[in-house]
């Protein structure tokens, strides 16, 4: 593993948003076709409002739990919005905070991703994906 340090040496800059009034079928559909497993959520002046990850998406539909099929599943996650399912004050860092920090931070909390924010803004995610990435021999 290379000597990297920052939060911003690792993280991923190319970040897809929802909006809080999003359709949860929006993000679901998003969120398959892209392999994405959290998004961040903005209000309406761009902000942070809370992160969805497709746990919260299941979760939030209870599809599961009662025995829907795939289609009945999708009609009940096109009633709900992104702000239904939501986890708000997700955990953020800075995008200069030390990547060993960062590291500590999601395996105490047991998080699968962290909300990189400057300044207000949503500049980054670092992942539980990117550490594992970063220990394989093509990741440094």
């Amino acid at each position: 593993m290379s000597a990297l340090k920052t939060v911003r040496e690792v993280m991923s800059s190319d970040v897809t948003t929802l909006d809080v009034n999003d359709n949860l079928s929006i993000a679901d559909d998003v969120m398959n076709l892209g392999r994405i497993r959290h998004m961040p959520v903005l209000d309406e002046d761009g902000g942070l409002a809370g992160i969805v990850s497709q746990r919260d998406i299941y979760r939030g539909a209870l599809s599961r739990l009662l025995g829907y099929g795939e289609r009945a599943q999708s009609k009940l996650i096109a009633t709900l919005s992104v702000k239904d399912v939501m986890t708000t004050n997700p955990r953020t860092m800075g995008p200069d905070a030390l990547l060993s920090d960062a590291a500590q931070m999601i395996y105490e909390n047991k998080l699968g991703c962290l909300v990189v924010v400057e300044e207000g803004r949503v500049v980054g995610i670092l992942t539980e994906s990117d550490f594992v990435h970063l220990a394989t021999p093509k990741g440094t």
